[in-house]
């Protein structure tokens, strides 16, 4: 890393250029310790990009050949994971004018997955934070903050510079949104291209541009044309939709100015049609497209079973009793399953577009819902038809304990074989699930209800006898599964409820 710095640098020192800023985007290694995103390294003034296998864009490093303007570098929003476009800063973990360590966590950015920490790989000061604390929607590759070597550069740092060295993205939006006006505007009028100046021109003095001439390459209406139609008074203004605006906003405050006591009689006796807007975490707005997209895409279908829990209760109770092990329902469904999958590998799989057939999972890793204040997250226990009852019990509470938090790393949440949905702890006897892609099932689990069932005595006699029973029900993607495979695997689940000691097989 620092050799190729130090590398970076010797090229821009070596290099005359007119322009006052050399940008330099850095590659970084040290990403949940995983190189999976590729991202650019470009040198903006005149150098080829290229592509490396790399995670997170740390930032831009500026030199200026302006006295106001200090050597600094820009820290961009990174990409902390591979459908991050967009994030929002959660927390700033240091203030403007602290000291930054290589390996100081600086801020905590809300992903669509989790909330992650950023870390800083260079030294140096935080001048100015771009991004305040709860920005929302930041693009990667935006500047979010910027950085100095010399504290005493931090007041040197203007407000405005942000503006000289903005992320390449604000710059495309700016410039599609322009594009989007210009030819909605050019539908109407007898030019199909506009310069900026001209536009800011036809704004400001409310002008008719169907009047307009455009005289520059391409039909493009340049500044002059205006300027000329506005010497010579060709261009005709918009009276009419400014008298309408008028005569609205007249209407509006006459309607906000006068009061009857009729009106009045009735505000009081009915109460206003009020609402308020929750804003949707990032998470929450991954959950809403996946979800949508998976019922849209993927050919769901159900299989629903009853279980009877009564071997698992007093299976739990006597561990609890003469081992001292506390697991709860959760955990040995988690185990049951694991072994079902085992046992019926057809149904550890799942679709795979490219090929356009099944694909069998090598590993059982089941993704477990938690529900968290952001919105449902699925921690992954990964192996577990290998792992004993109190390893998965323990593993579950971290994980869970980590997605309430936004602690979670991408490795514990992606890339499950099977999910569990469980609402057993809730007055829900049974529902459907949807399908988490790209896994071909979901396991949907209600509370256990005591019923009254005909079982065989110890002399064959058949007996009205309470038993507890559990429903589930099981949400498979037609493509991986179909009747036969989905029955095998309820079959060897409902073997595992009625047989707990099949779980240590």
């Amino acid at each position: 890393m620092a050799a190729l710095s130090s590398r970076l640098r010797h090229l821009v020192a070596s290099r005359t250029c007119p322009s006052s800023l050399f940008q330099i985007r850095h590659l970084t290694s040290r990403t949940f310790g995983s190189l999976t995103r590729p991202s650019p390294v470009s040198l903006v003034s005149g150098f080829p990009g290229s592509r490396s296998l790399d995670k997170l864009q740390v930032g831009v490093r500026c030199f200026s050949s302006a006295a106001e303007v200090p050597p600094h570098i820009v820290l961009e929003m990174p990409a902390l994971s591979p459908t991050m476009n967009q994030g929002n800063i959660a927390k700033w973990r240091k203030k403007e004018g602290d000291k930054i360590e290589v390996g100081d966590v600086i801020c905590e950015i809300e992903t669509d997955k989790a909330t992650l920490e950023f870390e800083c790989l260079e030294e140096g000061y935080l001048a100015k934070i771009l991004a305040p604390e709860g920005s929302k929607d930041v693009l990667v590759g935006q500047p979010i903050a910027i950085t100095v070597e010399d504290p005493d550069d931090i007041k040197k740092v203007p407000s405005t510079i942000s503006t000289k060295s903005s992320g390449l993205e604000a710059k495309e939006a700016k410039s599609t949104q322009g594009h989007v006006e210009n030819e909605g505007m050019a539908q109407k009028k007898s030019f199909s291209r506009i310069s900026p100046s001209a536009k800011l021109l036809i704004t400001e003095f409310g002008l008719d541009a169907s009047s307009l001439t455009a005289s520059g390459p391409r039909g493009t209406l340049l500044k002059g044309d205006v300027l000329a139609a506005i010497k010579s008074g060709t261009g005709s203004s918009r009276t009419v939709d400014s008298s309408q605006g008028k005569t609205s906003a007249s209407a509006q405050a006459s309607q906000k100015t006068v009061h009857t006591p009729a009106s009045e009689s009735r505000s009081s006796s009915q109460p206003a049609n009020t609402h308020e807007d929750l804003p949707n975490s990032q998470i929450r707005k991954v959950i809403a497209k996946r979800l949508l997209e998976s019922k849209q895409s993927t050919p769901h279908f159900y299989l629903s079973s009853d279980v009877i829990l009564d071997p698992l209760l007093s299976f739990r109770k006597e561990l609890k009793e003469q081992h001292d092990v506390k697991v709860s329902v959760n955990d040995i469904v988690i185990k049951a399953v694991a072994l079902a999958l085992r046992n019926v590998p057809e149904a550890n799989a799942y679709w795979n577009d490219e090929k356009g057939e099944a694909t069998l999972c090598d590993s059982v890793d089941i993704s477990v819902a938690v529900a968290t204040e952001k919105g449902l997250m699925t921690p992954i226990v990964r192996n577990a038809d290998q792992k004993t009852l109190s390893a998965i019990s323990l593993e579950v509470k971290a994980l869970a304990e980590k997605a309430r938090s936004g602690k979670l790393t991408p490795n514990e949440f992606q890339g499950g074989t099977f999910s569990i949905s469980n609402l057993g702890m809730y007055p829900v006897d049974n529902f459907c699930a949807i399908i988490n892609p790209p896994q071909a099932c979901i396991l949907a689990v209600g509370r256990g209800n005591k019923v009254v069932e005909p079982m065989a005595g110890i002399d064959g006699a058949e007996k009205p006898t309470v038993v507890t029973k559990m429903n589930l029900t099981l949400s498979a993607d037609n493509r991986v599964f179909d009747a036969s495979i989905g029955g095998r695997f309820l079959l060897a689940l409902s073997l595992n409820f009625s047989d707990i000691r099949r779980l240590f097989l």
